[in-house]
Order: C-alpha cells, then sequence, then structure tokens
C-alpha cells in the first residue's frame, strides 16, 4: 500500500529518490533551492513501508492574465524511484498534489512534461499557449483548476528563481 503525505524533515530520502529517477542532480538540487528560497508551496512524500519511494512539489509562480494576477502554482519536479515507476505511485502524487491545489484556491498548476502523460489529468498544452514564458514549448501545459477558466488574450506566466537553471537547455 502506497501512503501519500507531506513532507516533513524527508530531505535526504527526497534526494535520493530525485537522482535515481534522473540522469542528473539538477530535479534534486532544485528541490533544495525552492525550500531554501521560501518558493516552495507543497512536498508530497509517496512512501511504502516507511520507505520513500516518490516525491512531488508545487512551488511558487507569478502569473497574469488579461493585466491581472493569476493565482497559478507550479508542479515539479516529481520523481519516481525506478523500480517503482508504472505502479501508479505518479498517479497518485499527481491526484493528491492536484486536489491541494484545488483546495488551496489555485486558479490553474502550470507543468512541463509529456502531454501524453500529464494529459491524463487534464493537463493542456493548448490552454497554456497564451500565457508566454521562458519555457513555451510542446511541453509547457496548464490544468484550469474551475470550470470557469476562459483563456487570456494576452497572459504570463514565470517559475521561481530557482527555475532558472533551465533557461539555456
Amino acid at each position: 500500500m502506497i501512503e501519500i503525505r507531506e513532507a516533513a524533515g524527508d530531505g535526504a530520502a527526497i534526494r535520493a529518490v530525485h537522482e535515481a529517477a534522473f540522469d542528473t542532480d539538477m530535479e534534486a538540487w532544485l528541490v533544495e533551492k525552492l525550500a531554501a528560497d521560501g518558493d516552495l508551496r507543497l512536498s508530497l512524500v509517496a512512501l511504502r513501508e516507511d520507505h520513500c519511494i516518490g516525491n512531488l512539489i508545487l512551488s511558487a509562480m507569478k502569473a497574469q492574465a488579461d493585466g491581472k494576477p493569476f493565482n497559478a502554482i507550479a508542479l515539479g519536479p516529481i520523481g519516481v524511484l525506478p523500480e517503482c515507476q508504472k505502479s501508479g505511485v505518479g498517479s497518485a502524487l499527481m491526484e493528491a498534489a492536484i486536489a491541494w491545489a484545488r483546495d488551496e484556491g489555485y486558479a490553474a498548476i502550470f507543468l512541463l512534461g509529456d502531454p501524453n502523460y500529464y494529459g491524463r489529468f487534464g493537463f493542456s498544452v493548448e490552454k497554456a499557449q497564451p500565457f508566454a514564458s521562458p519555457y513555451m514549448s510542446e511541453y509547457w501545459q496548464l490544468l484550469p483548476l474551475s470550470g470557469d477558466f476562459v483563456l487570456p488574450k494576452s497572459a504570463s506566466a514565470a517559475y521561481a528563481d530557482a527555475f532558472a537553471m533551465y533557461e539555456d537547455e
């Protein structure tokens, strides 16, 4: 059975998950930098038999739509130990994060990721397109969290400063 909870004092285990899940330590460093900068809004861990097997981060971002502040949050990184991937851990983390953001009153979640994976949770490349960002690509996605979302004519979104390391890639 997988338990999903907010992370508390799990820094070393979270680092180990991201280092194992990705080819570099950039995601592990990003998680630590977001926390150090005060931009971390939620860190969820997936536990199996009290061992951390996954982590998902939600962080602060600045967004505006048609000249007005747009209350959005950024999702990522999300990492799952390789031996636990394709077993529902990532989906459980995603569902918990989306529910939390909705409960907290966020209008939307942005992320960079595979549309084939994140589309199943309602993320859309098309809905993210009006939001100018250094990260605009075929992976730039948005999940509206309310039924009254309307595509803006002019908009922008900026991740927390810690994400700047990805701008040159």
